[in-house]
């Protein structure tokens, strides 16, 4: 169980910073994904075809830990499977991908344009997102995961099939990526018009999977788009991206995006000085390594580093892990992450964050 107490709710934290408020700890967000299932005590296939015990494990989640979001979220596949993807459906592990909605650019014409209230997982979502809104709405800033369009273009015909298109046939990328942001908007609406914001993942972005080059060229246009549409509904946005991504920093700024989650490999002191005066930086405590099959102690030092490296960002920083957590992560370490926020307290010093890390708490 937790060590210390939180004196206010995620909601007003959230608020009190918005205004440049002191608050009584730094914002904690330890990104359980499909671990808020052992929270429960269901299993993860529950979450796809029950929007109730979806919405159950969020808020679970929620007031086991009093992380600093709430989200909504399953795989990475839910547009590609409403757009006819066929999925792998695991009785206690995350959706994957079995085939992609098309083999090939001459099928195009079957992809249509999805109704989020009919197709496929969507609605089970937007069903769990209405009882996460109206039941801890108030306590905590509540969002929903919606996967780009670039990365969604793949799940629709295939990674390997869509990385050699990019060569040999970058008008037919572009056509699926027209299509894809297409249903991401639709799917994004849907979303807000539940009350709640969105987070975006995008993990073919990754200069780890495709060029800053091809980034700009097939990705950043799109995501520039979905970005824009999203503020024109008058919500916020973060997005997370998985493995490198130091070479296209400067164009998530100028894409307008809210918050910049990174990976672990990322380094959070870099990210924070190349861009830090221009976006909310996010990260980085090692999922695997740290969170995973660490010690609480590994766990506390890694986060009192990651704060050290990031607090002085001027528009804001908040822990989280570099990525989505394994579902096994044992809960004592997801308790010392929130401990450590809670720790540290208000205002953040150096000379604070050395005198935690001269001694250990758990050992």
């Amino acid at each position: 169980m937790p060590l210390f107490k939180d004196e206010m709710t995620p909601m007003e934290r959230a608020i009190a910073l918005s205004k440049g408020e002191d608050v009584d700890r730094i914002q904690c967000n330890p990104n359980l994904s499909n671990g808020i299932a052992r929270v429960l005590g269901c299993k993860i296939s529950e979450f796809n075809y029950s929007a109730r015990t979806l919405a159950d494990a969020v808020i679970a989640t929620h007031r086991r830990f009093g992380g600093d979001s709430a989200k909504v979220f399953t795989d990475l596949f839910i547009i590609a499977e409403a757009m006819g993807a066929k999925m792998k459906y695991p009785e206690d592990e995350t959706v994957d991908l079995l085939e992609p909605a098309i083999k090939d650019i001459s099928e195009i014409y079957k992809l249509e344009p999805i109704d989020p209230y009919k197709d496929g997982r969507l609605p089970i979502h937007i069903e769990a997102m209405k009882y996460v809104q109206n039941e801890i709405g108030d306590e905590v800033p509540c969002t929903a995961l919606v996967v780009g369009p670039f990365t969604s273009a793949f799940f629709l015909i295939g990674v390997e099939t869509m990385t050699k298109m990019m060569i040999k046939d970058p008008e037919s990328v572009h056509k699926l990526c027209e299509i894809s942001l297409e249903n991401c908007i639709r799917f994004a609406d849907a979303t807000i018009k539940q009350g709640i914001g969105i987070s975006i993942a995008d993990p073919m972005s990754s200069c780890t999977v495709v060029s800053p080059k091809h980034f700009r060229k097939f990705s950043k246009p799109y995501l520039k788009r979905f970005i824009d549409f999203i503020k024109s509904k008058g919500s916020g946005t973060s997005i997370h991206i998985c493995g490198k991504t130091d070479n296209i920093w400067e164009d998530i700024v100028d894409i307008g995006v809210g918050a910049l989650s990174i990976d672990n490999i990322a380094s959070l002191k870099n990210c924070t000085e190349t861009v830090g005066d221009r976006i909310k930086i996010m990260g980085n405590v090692d999922p695997s390594s740290i969170m995973y099959a660490g010690t609480k102690e590994d766990v506390r030092k890694a986060t009192l580093k990651c704060v050290k490296d990031g607090y002085k960002s001027p528009k804001g920083y908040g822990i989280m892990s570099g990525c989505g957590l394994p579902v096994e992560t044992p809960i004592e370490n997801i308790d010392a992450m929130l401990d450590t926020a809670r720790e540290i307290g208000w205002p953040i010093t150096d000379e604070k964050l050395e005198e935690l890390m001269s001694f250990s708490r758990y050992e």
